[in-house]
């Protein structure tokens, strides 16, 4: 662990602000200290005590997928209805939609011509709990089945 101090005025301090930003962007932060200094003769400024490692590896976005480009056209229906379900249940269950089903688990089920509780349990991410959770919402009644 390494600790670096930075000073940067309360009043005109931009160029330094940025300097700030830039280097805490650079670095993994561990902590960070601030507390604003006023001496007796004036120039109040930011005090930062910041501890930091080197072994920073900015987070990677994950890249976005086309669904409509990867799914036949029948498949990315099923996809556009399933997100439409989704954020429904969501709303209600007052959490992310990607909680109920991720994108990437909605391509896979809308794969399926006829969606059952067995093949919603063959996708990647989805378990019996999800299953029994939202299937409801997403598998018609006809095609309930006990697999």
């Amino acid at each position: 662990m390494q600790v670096k101090i930075i000073a940067v005025p309360a009043m005109g301090g931009e160029v330094m602000n940025e300097q700030l930003n830039v280097f805490l962007r650079s670095k993994k932060i561990l902590q960070v200290e601030r507390r604003l200094v006023s001496p007796a003769d004036g120039g109040a400024y930011w005090s930062f005590c910041i501890h930091y490692t080197e072994d920073y590896s900015p987070v990677k976005m994950k890249e976005r997928v086309d669904y409509k480009a990867i799914l036949d056209e029948s498949a990315f229906e099923r996809f556009s209805r399933f997100r439409e379900i989704r954020k429904e249940v969501a709303s209600r269950e007052q959490v992310p939609p990607y909680a109920v089903f991720t994108d990437e688990e909605l391509s896979e089920l809308a794969k399926f011509d006829v969606l059952t509780q067995s093949a919603m349990k063959s996708v990647k991410g989805i378990g019996e709990k999800k299953t029994e959770k939202y299937g409801v919402y997403f598998i018609p009644s006809s095609h309930h089945d006990q697999g």
